[in-house]
């Protein structure tokens, strides 16, 4: 069978079984063969490796992920494509399609089952809708994934790849940052896709770490993110002072506590979120979570 990641075959295919893209689950179509190998060639598939494919579609790069590993799981939502897959997939003996949503999918269980003793390494196309909640989801099974190289809206990649002090750096940048280093790949224009999004997306790759990069209790350090976000305009010490939440009680935190560990780890009482690195994070949430 032709690549699929062509306009010619796409469309081919979609014509052939009826197929539209569905706006409830932000498909789009991925027409250019030059993205699909590069996105494969950033993941680093290799002939022991077990791959995770989110979204596989009509299967564009699902095949070319099966001639690259050991083993293909595809998740996929939209059982109308049972057929489309069935057909694009059937030279492909080591691919799985599991059809259901990622989200309510044990990921240790299958990392597991599917892993031949080794980390996976996913792909994705992640719907813009879901983004966030997917890529939380696969970054907090520690141990599950070797890498994750997925596509974004270009605006998401940019906060995910954000530096301390700049407008795109917010809870998003240090939670992936806690989990693993990302590094952008290529920019994917609208012209890449049947049918057009109305936004250029992003290819990451995310290596995942062994161990966090830094020492913390981690409940309490994306509470404090999370509080020191909640309204970026605010200083971190009236966030934290009026926000911070940790396992969905409220504490009540003195100023002077916030000011003391601030003070601790160098940094002025008028500091806001986005100034601190990770790092700064860690030592200011652990220097506040043994005043409390």
């Amino acid at each position: 069978m032709p690549e699929l990641c062509t306009p010619g075959e796409t469309l081919r295919i979609l014509d052939k079984y009826g197929i539209r893209a569905r706006k409830r689950y932000g498909q789009n179509f991925l027409i250019d063969a030059n993205v699909v190998h590069a996105i494969v060639a950033a993941a680093g598939i290799g002939p022991d490796d077990c791959v995770l494919e989110i979204g596989p579609g009509i299967g564009s790069m699902t095949g070319i992920l099966a001639s690259a590993a050991r083993s293909v799981v595809a998740v996929e939502i939209d059982e109308s494509l049972k057929d489309v897959l069935a057909e694009t997939l059937a030279g492909h003996g080591n691919v799985e399609v599991i059809w259901n949503d990622v989200l309510k999918l044990d990921m240790k269980e299958l990392a597991d089952r599917c892993g031949c003793g080794r980390p996976l390494k996913c792909v994705a196309n992640l719907p813009y809708y879901v983004t966030t909640p997917i890529l939380m989801q696969l970054l907090a099974e520690r141990g599950c994934f070797d890498s994750i190289t997925i596509m974004v809206q270009k605006e998401v990649a940019d906060r995910i790849c954000a530096s301390p002090g700049s407008k795109d750096y917010g809870a998003l940048t240090l939670a992936v940052d806690y989990y693993c280093r990302p590094e952008k790949v290529l920019d994917v224009q609208p012209s890449c896709f049947i049918p057009r999004p109305g936004v250029v997306s992003s290819v990451l790759n995310l290596k995942a770490f062994g161990a966090p990069p830094v020492k913390a209790d981690e409940r309490f350090l994306f509470a404090v993110i999370r509080a020191s976000f909640n309204q970026r305009r605010k200083t971190l010490v009236n966030g934290v002072m009026n926000g911070l939440t940790v396992d969905g009680r409220r504490l009540q935190v003195p100023r002077a506590a916030v000011e003391n560990a601030l003070q601790t780890i160098g940094q002025p009482a008028a500091v806001r979120g986005e100034n601190l690195s990770l790092g700064q994070f860690a030592a200011f949430s652990e220097e506040l979570r043994r005043s409390l």
